[in-house]
């Protein structure tokens, strides 16, 4: 590891988080009322009717993101872009209380444009704030990250409860109200120029082959972590009802989320101070995963209650995995890309995670079936990454030693 020496988070770091936890608390406190609220007593629809729309919706997203990178990138501006797009998920928000599917088709198709503009344009001007000090962006990106997902279990939690409590209308109106506070931090910020980003030296071909690599890891990473939450869910299901460990039942999903907290503070105080190589930190995350997966793997189909240690130790494990990989993969693309067309890359990174979701997802019916061939593949999947990533690393070392 080197120290890091003369290289500070500044304020925008602080805006960008504020604005980001927000939209997701926006976002994600919708999405939990969505289904809900379709199925309920003001447009009664059928469950599946309601979960197909509801995936249509997740899936769109993907779509609006490239969207958003390129109004972004190449007619508006990302600030703007980041702007209109806060006040167009807002009023997608709020068309949802309308009580007909005119207003529930507004609304869907509001929101998932405007994510598709918020999202990528905040994470490229929040990249691009820490092209000067690049050592770190592991670091800047993990706060994000931790923003987002503190954004998401909070949405969850306030608005899902507040909307099942005292009406739909009432959790859709706070996650529009949300929406625009998001805005007012991107408002508050400085963006950086063009003239203001050192130029990126790294010859062309190392950049593009960094890049290829981040693409490929980051949709096989989630790709491998759905297999494993076939098993991970029918672990939950169990253990929440014969652990005496005091745990809720609606605590049970989200033990992810408890963990973020602590591991994405010990990473970015380690990060913050000093450096070590981002793909390094990828074949770290790769075999902490390999670790979770065999962990979990350890447990019987049919667990007691002295397995639910065992099941917490493989999910630390597995958030320690995503902490090395999600918040680096943004920070490679941020490294290594043209920072003129940033928003579009951070667009297209959505993509592989998707295609390989559903590639993965025409085996469903064999692995509920046989949720330990989900677990084995991941954890067969993870080494090889993790190998592959390995080598990798040690290639980039041998040809840095020599060019010196």
């Amino acid at each position: 590891m080197e120290k890091i020496q003369n290289q500070k988070h500044t304020k925008e770091t602080l805006y960008y988080s504020i604005s980001g936890m927000l939209e997701r608390a926006s976002y994600y406190g919708f999405r939990a009322l969505v289904v809900l609220y379709m199925v309920g007593e003001t447009l009664n629809m059928e469950r599946t009717e309601a979960l197909t729309i509801y995936g249509w919706l997740v899936g769109s997203l993907v779509f609006s993101q490239i969207i958003g990178g390129l109004f972004g990138d190449l007619l508006i501006g990302n600030k703007k872009t980041i702007i209109i797009g806060g006040i167009i998920q807002a009023i997608g928000a709020f068309s949802l209380c309308i009580p007909s599917t005119i207003g529930l088709y507004l609304g869907l198709f509001l929101v998932v444009l405007g994510s598709g503009f918020f999202t990528p344009n905040i994470i490229s001007n929040f990249g691009k704030t820490y092209l000067n000090k690049t050592k770190l962006l592991d670091s800047g990106f993990t706060i994000f990250y931790l923003a987002i997902n503190l954004g998401s279990f909070l949405g969850i939690l306030l608005i899902g409860y507040l909307g099942e409590t005292y009406g739909y209308n009432i959790g859709f109106v706070i996650s529009g109200i949300l929406m625009l506070i998001s805005i007012i931090p991107i408002i508050l910020s400085k963006e950086k120029g063009m003239d203001e980003i050192e130029k990126n030296e790294f010859p062309i071909g190392k950049r593009i082959l960094n890049i290829l690599i981040a693409f490929i890891v980051v949709g096989l990473f989630w790709g491998f972590y759905e297999l494993s939450r076939i098993r991970t869910f029918d672990l939950q299901l169990q253990l929440s009802e014969i652990s005496t460990l005091g745990i809720l039942n609606h605590l049970w999903q989200s033990i992810n989320s408890i963990f973020i907290l602590p591991i994405s503070i010990i990473a970015i105080v380690l990060w913050t101070y000093f450096y070590s190589s981002q793909f390094f930190k990828l074949m770290l995350g790769f075999v902490f995963g390999v670790i979770s997966f065999g962990i979990l793997f350890l447990i019987p189909e049919v667990p007691t209650e002295q397995h639910t240690v065992t099941y917490l130790i493989s999910l630390l494990f597995l958030v320690i995995s995503e902490i090395h990989i999600a918040p680096i993969i943004h920070s490679i693309l941020t490294k290594y890309s043209n920072p003129k067309y940033l928003a579009i890359l951070i667009s297209l990174a959505f993509l592989p995670t998707r295609l390989i979701s559903l590639i993965f997802g025409l085996f469903n019916d064999k692995l509920f079936d046989n949720p330990m061939l989900g677990l084995k593949i991941g954890i067969a999947g993870m080494a090889v990454v993790g190998i592959g990533l390995i080598g990798y690393v040690w290639w980039n070392k041998k040809t840095t030693y020599n060019t010196v």
